[in-house]
């Protein structure tokens, strides 16, 4: 298969899932071993094209980006920067102490498995249980409930757990909405993404070749365009549909990737 077919391919599907609760990662590992695609070209075209997914959410959400930087500490409602910096901190503190563990017991296909089903169980609790909706919309959620969600997020540096996965179901432990859960964690992403993908981009430079630039850019194109889609997608469904739903998926991915990778 060409390059710019598997720029394609891979581009749709960290568009459509980097920002759903079904783990983006246990897809593209999945696909790339589908389409024959690994190696460290491959691990270096997985960083570039999440990049194109992270632009998706700037573009779609750039007012609310703006808006952020009225950063006032007396305001007692309304989103600012201190709610995104409450919600990274404690993943920022746990990635930076646990880096080495978790590059070398977590990223592998069984643990990728566990996760799958560990995240949807702790999607149906936070579907099932019973809690009083406190937060409505995004500038209702309070810091407290910011830096909860935050502790949530360290779940995603399980690979396969899914950042949408722990942090919305957290924010709905909490006490916020689904849709106002689901458009935090596609706000605190955007920061903690571009830092984690720069980070990883810069360590992957000797790997990166002006011949691949079609089959990157083409990946982060398709990216780009699809989660725009997706997330506007998303959003409207999680108004009509059980989040319940996406826990099942979770679970059939988890017996496809255990039969076809293991």
């Amino acid at each position: 298969m060409s390059d710019i077919w598997i720029g394609i391919i891979m581009g749709i599907v960290e568009g459509l899932t980097e920002f759903l609760p079904v783990s983006s990662s246990g897809h593209m590992i999945l696909t790339a071993h589908l389409l024959d695609f690994t190696g460290e070209r491959a691990k270096t075209f997985e960083i570039v094209v999440q990049l194109g997914a992270v632009l998706a959410v700037l573009v779609l959400y750039r007012r609310r980006f703006l808006s952020l930087l009225n950063f006032n500490l007396a305001k007692s409602k309304g989103l600012n920067a201190l709610h995104v910096v409450m919600a990274m901190f404690p993943t920022f503190v746990a990635a930076v102490l646990f880096y080495s563990p978790i590059k070398t017991y977590l990223f592998g296909p069984m643990t990728v498995v566990w996760a799958l089903v560990a995240g949807g169980i702790l999607m149906i609790v936070a579907e099932k249980a019973n809690r009083r909706i406190t937060a409505e919309t995004l500038d209702d959620l309070t810091y407290r409930q910011a830096f909860g969600i935050g502790c949530f997020q360290i779940l995603s540096l399980w690979p396969g757990f899914s950042r949408s996965g722990s942090t919305i179901s957290g924010g709905m432990l909490l006490g916020a909405s689904k849709t106002a859960a689901a458009e935090f964690t596609f706000i605190v992403s955007v920061p903690i993404m571009f830092g984690a993908s720069g980070y990883d981009l810069y360590k992957s430079w000797e790997y990166l070749d002006w011949a691949d630039w079609p089959l990157f850019l083409t990946g982060l194109v398709a990216s780009f365009l699809v989660a725009m889609l997706a997330v506007v997608t998303f959003i409207n469904l999680l108004k009509r549909i059980s989040f319940t739903w996406f826990a099942v998926y979770r679970f059939l991915l988890a017996a496809v990737f255990f039969f076809v990778i293991l």
